[in-house]
């Protein structure tokens, strides 16, 4: 019986992973398939990969840039609206753009003499302007999602860690678990 339930839990983890990714990837091609009123899988998907792309390219040229300028000229002054493309704009620019904010990986300390530490990353090193000098945004994800919190520390209570962001945050999302 040991050896039964042995090799069913190792089967499983095996198993689960590889299909629930295989389902999330299915379901996404189809969705997308299903928006854009497509028969062929996976056509949907390659469209939106080869316009993102396009628009990627154009970017470059001096008249698409100017427009690109106005539009988010129109998007960043227009009420409600400016809050909901600055932050979609501001989390992929972290990950992706020029401005990457998740690069610096620290470990916060949040009670004094305790050995107890967070996984984070400083996000903006002075918040001088909010009338908090001598603390750091430090963006604390969480396990096993997208979400996570800003905290403010005061800047004596983060070590900074030798180490690659990336692996930081693999290692922070699988619950620390993975190894990269």
């Amino acid at each position: 019986m040991n050896w039964l339930l042995k090799n069913f839990l190792r089967g499983l983890v095996i198993v689960v992973p590889i299909a629930l990714t295989a389902y999330l990837v299915y379901q996404t091609f189809t969705a997308i398939d299903r928006m854009l009123n497509l028969k062929t899988p996976g056509l949907g998907l390659a469209i939106i990969v080869a316009g993102i792309l396009a628009v990627g390219v154009l970017a470059g040229n001096f008249f698409v840039r100017r427009f690109l300028m106005l539009t988010e000229t129109i998007f960043t002054k227009a009420p409600i609206i400016r809050i909901v493309y600055a932050a979609i704009k501001d989390l992929l620019e972290a990950f992706v753009g020029k401005k990457r904010r998740f690069d610096r990986p620290v470990t916060v300390s949040l009670i004094d003499g305790s050995d107890i530490r967070l996984f984070g990353f400083v996000t903006r090193d002075d918040l001088g302007s909010l009338a908090m000098p001598g603390h750091v945004a430090v963006y604390v994800p969480f396990s096993y999602t997208w979400d996570g919190c800003l905290i403010v520390v005061p800047r004596s209570r983060i070590t900074p860690l030798a180490a690659d962001s990336t692996s930081v945050m693999a290692m922070v999302m699988s619950g620390g678990v993975s190894q990269v």
